[in-house]
């Protein structure tokens, strides 16, 4: 069940390091992709419907795509290293333990796309990784992997790293950006229709370290490789995580379609002490719960969750146990989300706070039927009034956790 393709070196002995790195197999897709033309590097990517691993599961090849084949103007690529989803905590593997997987993703990336500068963009709390990814960066250019002629192929790009302040907003792509050009981290308000993120008015790709760090694979080995994992719709693999009430948590990288309860069952080892299964949030903190009876029969695939009624996310599961409270985990997603919000919108500023407020004084013993009602109705003013999909993923939250565990909330409303 368990693949090993983006997850190849992560056992390896200092496989962050150049030597060690170079000796197993990094950069070993530079000869076949400067034997290309950009196009036909595209071409491949979207061939083999490789999707993004960040959350939305868009075709990479078509974000690609929208950059204009003649450009007069600078291209950039920015890699979104800002991994601040609760339960999530796959890219920080990719950067501690295989760094040069991710340089030699976006060298392919860049090349593709015809970029000559490229940024990763970190979470700020991301200290020690931030150290790690910048050393790696330090070899490659001293290796000639960077620079003005990357490899001895002619093509020149060079790499920067940028640390984030600790925003989670900074996780959606358009705020990056903001904060990237020294602004405040606020979302943009979204185009009318498709075109590239623009970075400074220049085009620009934006896509997650993983979805960076499958591209080497594909390039090396062709689309087809990457086909024979996976789905039809979903195909290849994702780094799953396994975290909350779980005997054997960690990262796994699975291929998509694999079933939630073997993943749990089998490679977590179950449910920790032996305790009943009562829920599991699929793909981090912002997706729909589902309650213990729902996940017999959902695979670990886009197309899967989102008939189920949830999202696969960033494939971050959290795993919960009989004991735990329903109001009190949602209580404590509230607090993050309130404090979490931009502030940019109205709806979300005032919802996200007016529902953690009303869940302290449902905790309390002071909540009546109404205060349900009331959440509810906070949701609908969330949902689809913000330029950013923050406070509708929130009000998600709140009715799926009120839906599917009523008689937990009713319980504690006992003021009327």
């Amino acid at each position: 069940m368990i693949v090993k393709i983006v997850s190849k070196n992560f056992d390896i002995p200092n496989a962050h390091l150049l030597d060690v790195a170079l000796q197993n197999g990094r950069y070993g897709s530079l000869k076949r992709l400067f034997s290309l033309s950009s196009q036909a590097v595209i071409d491949e990517i979207d061939k083999s419907k490789l999707r993004g691993k960040g959350g939305g599961g868009a075709l990479t090849g078509e974000k690609w795509k929208l950059i204009p084949k003649e450009c007069d103007k600078p291209i950039y690529l920015v890699v979104n290293g800002d991994e601040s989803e609760p339960g999530t905590f796959k890219d920080r593997q990719i950067l501690e333990f295989d760094p040069h997987l991710l340089i030699e993703g976006i060298i392919c990336t860049s090349y593709a796309i015809k970029s000559h500068h490229a940024y990763i963009y970190i979470r700020g709390e991301y200290v020690f990784w931030a150290k790690r990814v910048q050393n790696a960066i330090d070899e490659a250019y001293k290796a000639n992997l960077l620079g003005a002629n990357v490899g001895g192929y002619g093509y020149a790009l060079d790499v920067t790293l940028h640390r984030g302040a600790g925003a989670y907003i900074c996780g959606e792509k358009s705020a990056l950006l903001e904060s990237l050009e020294g602004k405040r981290g606020h979302p943009r308000l979204k185009p009318q229709a498709k075109e590239p993120e623009w970075f400074f008015g220049n085009p620009t790709v934006v896509n997650n370290v993983e979805t960076i760090a499958s591209v080497p694979f594909i390039v090396e080995n062709g689309a087809d490789a990457y086909l024979a994992y996976g789905t039809e719709k979903s195909p290849g693999t994702m780094l799953f995580g396994l975290s909350g009430h779980i005997e054997k948590p960690g990262i796994y990288e699975l291929p998509y379609g694999v079933k939630m309860i073997e993943v749990i069952e089998q490679i977590g080892g179950g449910v920790l002490g032996g305790k009943k299964l009562k829920a599991v949030i699929p793909g981090g903190a912002s997706s729909h719960i589902l309650k213990a009876d729902e996940i017999e029969s959902i695979t670990l695939d886009y197309e899967s969750l989102k008939e189920n009624g949830s999202e696969l996310g960033t494939g971050g599961m959290i795993v919960l146990d009989e004991s735990v409270s329903i109001p009190k985990a949602m209580k404590n997603l509230f607090e993050f989300f309130h404090h979490e919000s931009c502030g940019q919108c109205t709806p979300c500023r005032e919802g996200t706070g007016w529902v953690d407020k009303i869940l302290g004084k449902i905790l309390d013993g002071n909540g009546t039927k109404k205060d349900l009602e009331t959440i509810l109705d906070v949701c609908d003013m969330l949902d689809g009034k913000t330029i950013c999909v923050f406070a509708p993923s929130v009000a998600y939250i709140a009715r799926s956790y009120i839906k599917k565990f009523r008689s937990e909330f009713d319980a504690l409303c006992t003021k009327g």
